[in-house]
């Protein structure tokens, strides 16, 4: 590999590990804030969701923006968002000023979501071998430190403002550091797509490009239809598309469940007090974690549908464990399974959506990351409403499911 291809991937393992970061910074700092800005319990929930929702349409927003300008452009301009906007929640003052910067900031981390990982694929495709799983694991790398960094400022005396000020600029270098090495906007795979022409009585097939209006002078008064062909890969591409973001819905709505309710489930199931409850979602996590950097030479060996349908099993089973045990050290086991068998499984997904061809890798992206994170908001809300008439315990048996479906469906992301 030569220099320059190290020096890109560097780059996006810094852009993924400063989204984790600063991400876990604000979390870390979510008590003091709201009790700075006198936001209750009920209304961090709605702010959480505002977050969620702006999110998304970063998500939305920065596919196609990917597509036409660049990755690269995008990495820069939403790194540079997320790293001014995340010194906001510090400095709000009110409950209306920290929605605007909750939106502010969301909006950005979901660009870098979609520009960095768009990044990825580029980066793994130059590889020519799986690398998609450490890049994750970077963003879970990230996140660990910023808990650090935010418990040990936290301990220190620091208010969240000052905190989330440093946070912001040395994300401001960082940024700057990372972007000139990232890899430059290219349609590797742009191909030729066959377009029909009416002008009079004359009806010709020709090669269409980007470049088609300038060609005709760029008035742009030719008509261009799809050819059946054409439009028949359009369809196969959209139920592609579908199919690889209900998978992404599936995983990541079983690993909101165990971020949200392994704790919970330990400490109501077993009677296990809070501080080993709390062992529960770090089992999970430290799995999760190291399956990732782990998952990219499984994936090279076996390939990426065996990641995803035997990743599923393992995570079923470990649900199927945590249900069933009426001991921590088995329940503990169990959470750690499911952790494992999470990790490898959405970065498969991501690199199946980014390698459809054609010039809408960034825009396939976004769909599939939106409809997932769909699922990483749902998983907990289904579950919280499901223990309204059932044992938490037992409501886990919709993830168990979903994610043996998944495995059933895996095949959707073979290459």
């Amino acid at each position: 590999m030569d220099r320059e291809l190290r020096l890109a991937r560097a780059a996006v393992f810094g852009a993924f590990t400063l989204n984790g970061f600063l991400l876990a910074l604000w979390v870390v700092h979510i008590p003091a804030i709201t009790d700075r800005t006198g936001v209750s319990a009920s209304l961090l929930g709605m702010f959480v969701l505002l977050l969620a929702g702006s999110a998304i349409v970063g998500m939305r927003l920065a596919g196609p923006a990917a597509d036409r300008f660049g990755s690269r452009t995008l990495v820069a301009l939403a790194a540079t968002t997320i790293s001014v906007t995340v010194i906001g929640p510090g400095l709000a003052t009110g409950p209306v000023t920290l929605a605007i910067a909750l939106s502010c900031f969301g909006l950005g981390n979901g660009a870098l979501d979609v520009s960095m990982n768009t990044q990825a694929v580029h980066v793994e495709r130059a590889y020519h071998r799986p690398i998609m799983s450490a890049f994750h694991a970077m963003f879970s790398g990230g996140g660990f430190a910023g808990a650090l960094v935010g418990a040990a400022t936290q301990r220190a005396g620091w208010p969240p403002q000052l905190t989330l000020t440093c946070a912001g600029i040395a994300g401001l270098v960082v940024t700057a550091v990372l972007v000139p090495h990232l890899i430059r906007h290219h349609h590797p795979e742009t191909g030729s797509r066959p377009e029909h022409y009416d002008a009079g009585r004359q009806h010709t097939a020709t090669t269409a490009t980007d470049g088609d209006d300038a060609a005709h002078g760029g008035t742009g008064e030719s008509t261009r239809l799809k050819s059946p062909e054409t439009q028949h890969g359009d369809r196969d591409r959209t139920r592609k598309v579908l199919s690889l973001g209900v998978i992404a819905f599936v995983l990541l709505l079983a690993e909101g469940v165990a971020a949200d309710w392994s704790a919970l489930q330990v400490r109501e199931h077993l009677g296990a007090s809070e501080s080993d409850a709390a062992l529960a979602f770090g089992a999970f996590s430290a799995t999760m974690t190291l399956g990732r950097f782990l998952a990219d030479r499984v994936s090279g060996a076996i390939g990426p549908v065996a990641i995803v349908r035997f990743g599923s099993l393992l995570a079923a089973a470990g649900l199927g464990v945590v249900i069933a045990s009426p001991w921590l050290p088995l329940t503990l086991a169990g959470w750690a399974m499911c952790g494992l068998g999470l990790a490898g499984g959405v970065p498969q997904i991501f690199t199946a959506a980014g390698n459809l061809g054609g010039t809408t890798a960034a825009t396939d992206m976004s769909r599939v990351f939106t409809i997932g994170y769909l699922g990483l908001l749902a998983g907990p809300a289904v579950i919280g409403w499901l223990t309204a008439v059932i044992p938490l315990t037992a409501a886990l048996a919709v993830p168990l499911v979903l994610t043996l479906a998944c495995a059933a469906g895996a095949k959707v992301v073979s290459r």
